[in-house]
């Protein structure tokens, strides 16, 4: 839909409407992913170096020096973190508007290091910093943080850091799948969210009961003081289980616990595998053997992972798959999905959770009344609580936790139905430019507003401020519509009408010399300069939602502010967007070449992209001399001739990185 969205010929859309939607694993899709919008980004022009001078200065700060909140991810600089991060930088005020890069920068790698974990919520693999999904423990290679984030977690981990990325494109999943006519979808464990689903997409939730009775037997959970505790509880448990041969799937929500837990194991001489974002591979082959006699299986956020778990023989006499959680999770659906590996299709089953009272759920949400009962009762290291009360309390702290998170998905809607509304105007313009086959009447209501905008002042204007304002007047028509080609130097002011004519004058030059290209050099510049404008609008918008929060302490609400400021700067850039396009139009030159000149320039242009790969290459580590069947070559250097639909300011087709002006388009 977004690429859709960044093409320039309708050829090349991919998808042909929004009529009817099936989302399957519909709760993951449309509410743990909804808490992320989806952005295309393109690499920005900033330099990297910044992340590394910041990275220094954070990791030489003391406790003293930052406050963390655990439940919002978020860390702060106390007002001694404030100067000290001052006196490192030699800035006078690090919340000057001027220095607000620094503090953005110094924010980011501060959350970085206190809130990221490695091997929780991302890995290193190699020189990459690869994401870790929070739901389903799966790596995604590919993905990145916005916003500096993912530049600041690669200087703490001391990998390459890329260039700082741009957005060009955005939506969220909750706008996105609102698009359709109709939407629906199927998931094991939608009961939970029926509210949600309700509220934001207007979907009812309809349980279907199983094709067989479920005889699965849901232990009350287990709760220990400490973790240590606990995992020795854990280990314990599972030495028992294999000692009988009954299967186990250990279920853990962090990397960090699973390999901690498998050296446990590993010490004890118990086999077992051990399913995370770094074993990913072989995840199919792990789940469908998690249900034969004497299998240990630690897996990291278990959703269904695409395979059912069979038992094997004997195992339906021995109890069936036991289920062991390690902690609980933030949302009750991954406890549910978990718990859903055991007892399918009316097999038998069993599953029980363990907690301490160190847990992050349990610290951050959890009832101190559960912590007064463990107090009260006295208990001795190693024992714990098995109580439907303290149960119910776990469950009241998970609900807490999905009502918190249920309000980051409703802020980020709320926001996001701001952009969306401006997007649909946009996209729909866009559609337009690219499949009418007949654009002048899309030109002439664009040079209707840039003229009464323009001749607007005169109006107001004072009659003594008359000469001054037909002078401003004057100066911006020149330089809108390039009227001096039409005009001598010292004209006076044309009427509005007149102006109207010359302009249209300028544009007929254009259409004479162009010909039949005269409708392809339009749509160019009108989409070329309404994408430039909307990306420049993009950085904006997320520049003014970074700040807007500080509008509360004002009394006013940062919603209807964002909302306010941002229809006033979405006014102003389709202003912009009317004028740049005849900015580029009446400056236009067409050339005509012979054949035997385009043959030459497209040879030029292909020994300069065939130059550039072998300049890659070479920097690579790569001998390349053009010569025999066995030496690398460069694949896809030499496009079948130039490629004149490329804009300036995209891509190089060539594959370098940089912006076509600063690449290949130098030299054509």
């Amino acid at each position: 839909y977004l690429r859709d969205n960044m093409k320039f010929y309708a050829d090349q859309l991919v998808q042909r409407g929004h009529n009817f939607a099936i989302v399957d694993e519909v709760d993951s899709i449309l509410i743990d992913e909804a808490r992320t919008p989806l952005i295309i980004s393109g690499a920005s022009e900033e330099s990297v170096g910044m992340y590394r001078t910041v990275d220094d200065i954070v990791r030489r700060l003391a406790p003293e020096h930052y406050t963390i909140d655990e439940k919002a991810r978020t860390a702060m600089l106390t007002d001694a973190g404030v100067l000290r991060c001052e006196e490192l930088l030699k800035l006078d005020n690090l919340f000057d508007p001027a220095n607000i890069t620094a503090q953005h920068h110094v924010l980011q790698s501060l959350k970085a290091h206190l809130v990221f974990k490695r091997d929780v919520d991302y890995i290193v693999q190699g020189d990459q910093v690869i994401i870790v999904d929070e739901f389903t423990g799966r790596a995604m290679p590919g993905r990145r943080y916005s916003d500096g984030l993912h530049q600041a977690l690669e200087a703490k981990e001391r990998v390459t850091i890329a260039a700082e990325n741009q957005t060009l494109a955005s939506i969220t999943f909750q706008n996105y799948f609102r698009l359709y006519d109709k939407l629906s979808g199927m998931t094991g464990t939608a009961d939970t969210e029926a509210v949600e689903f309700q509220q934001i997409y207007n979907l009812e939730v309809i349980s279907i009961p199983p094709n067989r009775p479920a005889i699965r037997k849901d232990y009350p959970d287990l709760i220990f003081r400490s973790r240590k505790e606990k995992f020795d509880a854990i280990t314990a448990a599972i030495a028992e289980l294999h000692q009988k041969q009954q299967p186990v799937l250990v279920g853990t929500i962090s990397i960090e616990t699973s390999e901690m837990l498998s050296q446990r194991l590993t010490k004890l001489g118990i086999p077992h595998n051990v399913l995370n974002a770094k074993q990913h591979e072989k995840e199919a082959e792990i789940v469908a053997q998690a249900g034969q006699k004497g299998k240990v299986t630690i897996a990291t956020n278990m959703a269904g992972r695409g395979t059912d778990i069979v038992l094997g023989e004997g195992v339906v006499e021995l109890g069936g798959l036991h289920i062991l959680g390690t902690e609980r999770h933030e949302s009750r659906r991954i406890d549910n999905q978990l718990r859903g590996r055991s007892g399918r299709q009316g097999d038998p089953g069993s599953s029980r959770f363990y907690l301490s009272l160190e847990d992050d759920l349990m610290r951050l949400f959890g009832s101190d009344r559960i912590k007064g009962l463990m107090e009260k009762l006295g208990l001795r290291d190693g024992e714990a609580i098995e109580n439907a009360m303290v149960t119910r309390a776990v469950e009241g702290a998970q609900k807490r936790v999905e009502a918190h998170h249920f309000e980051i998905r409703k802020t980020l809607l709320d926001y996001d139905n701001v952009m969306n509304q401006q997007r649909e105007v946009i996209y729909t313009l866009r559609r337009e430019l690219m499949v009418e086959d007949d654009l002048e009447p899309v030109l002439n209501e664009f040079m209707s507003d840039v003229l009464d905008d323009a001749y607007g002042p005169l109006d107001n204007a004072a009659p003594d401020d008359l000469p001054d304002t037909r002078q401003a007047v004057m100066a911006r028509l020149r330089e809108v519509f390039n009227l001096d080609r039409a005009l001598p130097e010292n004209a006076p002011l044309p009427q509005r009408e007149e102006c109207e004519k010359l302009a249209r004058g300028i544009l007929d030059e254009l259409k004479t010399a162009a010909g039949e290209s005269y409708r392809d050099i339009q749509r160019y510049f009108l989409l070329e300069e309404l994408d430039r404008c909307w990306k420049e609008h993009l950085r904006n918008m997320d520049a003014l939602r970074d700040g807007i929060g500080l509008r509360g302490y004002g009394q006013r609400d940062p919603k209807l502010e964002y909302k306010r400021e941002g229809f006033e700067m979405f006014q102003d850039m389709l202003f912009q967007i009317r004028e740049s396009v005849f900015r580029s139009l009446t400056r236009v030159r067409v050339q005509r070449v012979s054949p035997e000149e385009e043959q030459a320039r497209a040879e030029a242009e292909k020994e300069a992209l065939a130059r550039e790969f072998r300049h890659r290459e070479e920097a690579a580590g790569l001998s390349y001399s053009g010569g025999g069947e066995d030496e690398p070559r460069p694949a896809r250097s030499t496009p079948a001739k130039a490629a004149p639909r490329v804009g300036r300011n995209d891509p190089c087709p060539c594959g370098s990185g940089r912006k076509y002006k600063k690449c290949c388009g130098r030299k054509s």
